[in-house]
C-alpha cells in the first residue's frame, strides 16, 4: 500500500477497493465491473491478506452459485423449480405486453421472458423499463396451475449504492491536491497513472465527460483495442451502450405508439459503439438527434426535455498522417453518410483515439481506487445537480475566431473537467488554463474536419484562441494537423456537377503546389465517389417513375420477393391495408411477417391493417398469439398493427394510402414449399420457387 492508497483509505474508508482483485476475477466472467466491485466491497473490504483471500473465495463462490451463465439457463430454471426459489445476479428487463395487458420481467441469462413482477419494482426503478438493470433478484416458482407463468420475482435489489453523500465526497477532495485526485480517478477506472503521460491522462478523463456533464456530445475515433467502449458499457450503471443495429427515433427518443420516452429519458449517457455501422431508418431520426444534441430537447407530438449526453465511438482505419495531408479524406471518414455537417457541428469534443495506448496489463493498477459504483454515483449526482458552466463563462476569455457552437463546446469541456477534478471548488489559474487549452484543441479538431468538407468559408475560422492571464492571445492547434496544409488551408471543391470529374486532377495539382503528398488513388477514389453519386441520382429518378403493371408468375419461377414486387410503390406511404383470408397456418404467418419486414424499412409507414378470416381447422389462439408477438415487435419500432376478422373475405389485395393497389391472385402464399429445410430459397424468398399466380398493380 503506497502513500496514495493510505490517503484514499483514510478519506474514503469503505468506499474503495483493490483494483488488481477486479482484474483477477474479471478475466473469468462476463459481468460488468461495477457488479464485480459491488461484491468485492461486500467481501474484501480489508487490508489483511487472509481476509482478502477469504473474501475472494466468497466472491467467486457467489458468482459460481448466483451468476447465471448463458449456457446454464435450463439448469437455473430447474434449480428454482426444485428449491422453490433462488437468488441470482442477472440483468433484469421489464416489458409491457399489450395483448396480456400487463408487465412481464425478463432476465437476460435466465432465459425466461415471462416472469411475473410486482408493480412497485418498475415504478421505483424506471430503468428496468428501458435498457434493463443489473440486480440481485430472487426468483420464486409458481405452483398454481391456473396461472400462465412459472416464475415470479419475490425480491429485487439493484446493484448500486442506496445513498450517496456529495458533501462528504467534496470534503475528501478538499484534502487532496489536484494531481492526487487525478490519480485517484484514474486508479478508479483501473489504470496506473505513473505509467501514463499527462496528455494521455487528460484523454482518459475526457472519456468520462459524457458521464458528468449533461447534454455533452462526444466522439472518439481511433484504432481498435484501446478500450473506447469500456467506459460506457462497464464503468457506470447510468450509461447504456448501443452496439450496432438500427438507431430508431422510437428507441432513442419517443415511441408515439406507446406514449413512452426512449433511452435519452432513462440514461445519463447514450453511447454508440462502432458508429460507422449505425443504420438510420429515416432522416427524421437524424433531425430529432440534431435538435436534441443542440439543446437537450425535441418534439415528437410532445415536447421532451432530457439531460442525456451522447457519445459516439468507432474505428479509424486510415493513417492519421495520410488523412490530415489529404484533400479528399478527413478525420470524420468513418461516420455514416447521414451524419452531415450540421450533425458534426454539434460535437463538443473529438478525442484523438489514435493517441490512446492499446489495452495492456502493463497499464493496469494493482492499487486502490474508488468502488466504481461510488464514483459513478458522484458523476451522476453532478450531472443532475450541479452546474459549472456559468463559473466557466465568468472566468474564460476566448478569441474572435470562436463562434457560437465553438464557445458552447469549449465551455462544456472545461465545466466537465471542473466536475471531475474540482468538485469542491475552483481550480488555480494554471490548472484552469490547462483545461481551456485541451478544450479548444478538442473543439478545433471538430471544426477542421468540417472546414475540409465545406466548399465555402463557413467553417474557415479554425484558429481558435483564448486570452491568458497576461492578456496575450494564444492560438491552440491540434498536434496531428498543425503543419498539414491540406487541413489548415484545404482546397475548396467545385460544387458544379459539370466539373466534378476534373476534381481529382485539381486536388492533385493543388496539393503538389503545397508540397503535401496526395496519392493518385485518393484523387481517383474521389472521382469515383462523385460518379457513384450521379448514378444514385439517376436511379432515384427511375424509381420515381413507377407504372401500372399486370404480369404472370409461372410455376417454378424465382426472383419474386415481396420487396421486389411492392417495394417500388412504397415511397411516402404512411399506412397499408392487407386483405388476405389465408393467414391461418404457421408458414402463412411467417409470410406476413416477411411482408411487414418490407414495410419496416420504409420510414414513413406508421400503420399496418390486416383483414383476414379463419375456418374450422384454424387454431385461432395460436395464430392470435403469433400475430400478437408481431404486433408487440412492431410497436417497438413505432408502427401500429391492427388485425381484423372478416368471415366473408375472399379477395386478396394490398392497398397503399398513396392510391396504389397490388392484387396477387393467390395472396401472400404464392411460394412453393422449400424442398429442403436448409436449402437455398428456404430463407430468401427471391430465391424460392413460386406457384402460378397473377399480379395486378394499378392506381385507384
Amino acid at each position: 500500500m503506497d502513500a496514495l492508497d493510505k490517503k484514499l483509505n483514510e478519506l474514503f474508508d469503505g468506499k474503495v477497493v483493490r483494483k488488481d482483485l477486479v482484474h483477477r476475477i474479471k478475466k473469468g466472467t462476463n459481468v460488468p465491473t461495477f457488479v464485480l466491485e459491488f461484491l468485492l466491497a461486500r467481501y474484501c473490504a480489508s487490508d489483511d491478506p487472509d481476509e482478502i483471500k477469504a473474501g475472494m473465495e466468497a466472491v467467486l463462490e457467489t458468482l459460481n452459485d448466483n451468476y447465471v451463465r448463458p449456457n446454464e439457463a435450463n439448469h437455473a430454471q430447474s434449480k428454482v423449480a426444485t428449491k422453490g426459489k433462488f437468488r441470482f445476479i442477472d440483468k433484469v428487463h421489464v416489458n409491457y405486453i399489450e395483448k396480456d395487458k400487463r408487465h412481464w420481467a425478463a432476465l437476460e441469462n435466465f432465459d425466461s421472458r415471462r416472469i411475473a413482477i410486482s408493480e412497485k419494482y418498475y415504478k421505483d426503478h424506471d430503468r428496468l423499463l428501458q435498457g434493463g438493470l443489473w440486480a440481485e433478484v430472487t426468483i420464486a416458482y409458481n405452483d398454481i396451475e391456473e396461472d400462465d407463468y412459472a416464475f415470479y420475482i419475490e425480491d429485487l435489489r439493484p446493484i448500486q449504492l442506496s445513498r450517496f453523500n456529495f458533501n462528504q465526497y467534496c470534503e475528501g477532495r478538499a484534502q487532496c491536491t489536484r494531481d492526487e485526485w487525478l490519480s485517484f480517478i484514474l486508479r478508479s477506472v483501473g489504470l496506473e497513472p505513473d505509467k501514463l503521460t499527462q496528455r494521455v491522462k487528460m484523454h482518459f478523463l475526457a472519456r468520462l465527460m459524457p458521464l458528468v456533464e449533461p447534454n455533452f456530445n462526444f466522439i472518439e475515433l481511433g484504432p481498435r483495442g484501446t478500450g473506447k467502449s469500456y467506459f460506457f458499457s462497464e464503468f457506470s450503471p447510468y450509461s447504456t451502450l448501443i452496439s450496432g443495429g438500427q438507431a430508431t427515433k422510437a428507441t432513442l427518443f419517443y415511441n408515439n405508439q406507446r406514449k413512452q420516452i426512449g433511452l435519452v429519458g432513462f440514461w445519463d449517457t447514450v453511447a454508440f459503439d462502432e458508429v460507422g455501422g449505425i443504420k438510420i431508418r429515416d432522416q427524421d431520426t437524424i433531425q430529432i438527434m440534431k435538435d436534441f444534441m443542440a439543446n437537450g430537447r425535441f418534439s415528437r407530438g410532445v415536447e421532451v426535455i432530457a439531460d442525456a449526453s451522447m457519445a459516439f465511438v468507432g474505428n479509424l482505419d486510415l493513417s492519421v498522417e495520410q488523412i490530415v495531408n489529404s484533400e479528399v479524406y478527413d478525420l470524420f471518414q468513418p461516420l455514416p453518410k447521414e451524419f452531415d455537417l450540421a450533425m458534426m457541428d454539434r460535437f463538443a469534443c473529438y478525442l484523438p483515439g489514435w493517441e490512446m495506448p492499446k489495452n495492456s496489463s502493463e497499464f493496469l493498477t494493482s492499487n486502490y481506487g474508488f468502488i466504481t459504483d461510488y464514483i459513478a454515483e458522484a458523476f451522476h449526482y453532478q450531472l443532475k445537480q450541479t452546474n459549472r458552466y456559468e463559473e466557466v463563462s465568468s472566468r474564460i476569455k476566448l478569441g474572435n475566431a470562436v463562434e457560437g457552437r465553438d464557445e458552447k463546446g469549449i465551455k462544456k469541456i472545461v465545466a466537465a473537467f471542473l466536475k471531475i477534478l474540482h468538485p469542491d471548488g475552483p481550480p488555480s489559474d494554471e490548472e484552469f488554463e490547462e483545461y481551456v487549452v485541451y478544450a479548444i484543441e478538442s473543439r478545433r479538431r471538430v471544426k477542421e474536419q468540417m472546414n475540409k468538407r465545406k466548399s465555402d468559408d463557413e467553417f474557415a475560422k479554425i484558429n481558435l484562441s483564448y486570452i491568458n492571464t497576461k492578456g496575450d492571445e494564444v492560438i491552440v492547434y491540434c498536434p496531428e494537423s498543425r503543419f498539414a496544409l491540406a487541413t489548415q488551408d484545404p482546397y475548396r471543391r467545385n460544387i458544379h456537377v459539370d466539373h466534378d470529374l476534373s476534381f481529382g486532377k485539381q486536388a492533385l495539382s493543388s496539393t503538389k503546389e503545397n508540397n503535401n503528398p496526395v496519392t493518385i488513388k485518393e484523387a481517383v477514389d474521389n472521382s469515383a465517389i462523385l460518379s457513384r453519386g450521379a448514378e444514385v441520382q439517376d436511379a432515384d429518378r427511375l424509381e420515381d417513375k413507377v407504372v401500372e403493371k399486370c404480369f404472370e408468375i409461372r410455376y417454378g419461377d424465382t426472383g419474386y420477393s415481396y420487396e421486389s414486387i411492392i417495394g417500388p410503390y412504397l415511397k411516402g406511404v404512411k399506412s397499408v391495408e392487407i386483405d388476405d383470408p389465408y393467414i391461418r397456418s404457421s408458414h402463412q404467418v411467417h409470410n406476413f411477417v416477411r411482408l411487414c419486414e418490407v414495410f419496416v424499412k420504409v420510414p414513413s409507414i406508421k400503420k399496418i391493417v390486416l383483414v383476414t378470416s379463419y375456418d374450422e381447422q384454424t387454431d385461432v389462439k395460436e395464430i392470435s398469439d403469433r400475430l400478437g408477438e408481431l404486433k408487440q415487435s412492431l410497436l417497438e419500432l413505432d408502427i401500429a398493427l391492427e388485425v381484423k376478422v372478416n368471415e366473408n373475405l375472399h379477395d386478396c389485395e394490398i392497398r397503399l394510402d398513396n392510391d396504389w393497389i397490388i392484387k396477387i391472385g393467390r395472396g401472400l402464399d404464392f411460394y412453393q414449399k422449400p424442398e429442403l429445410s436448409f436449402g437455398i430459397g428456404s430463407n430468401d424468398l427471391a430465391l424460392r420457387k413460386c406457384l402460378e399466380t397473377e399480379v395486378d398493380i394499378f392506381k385507384r
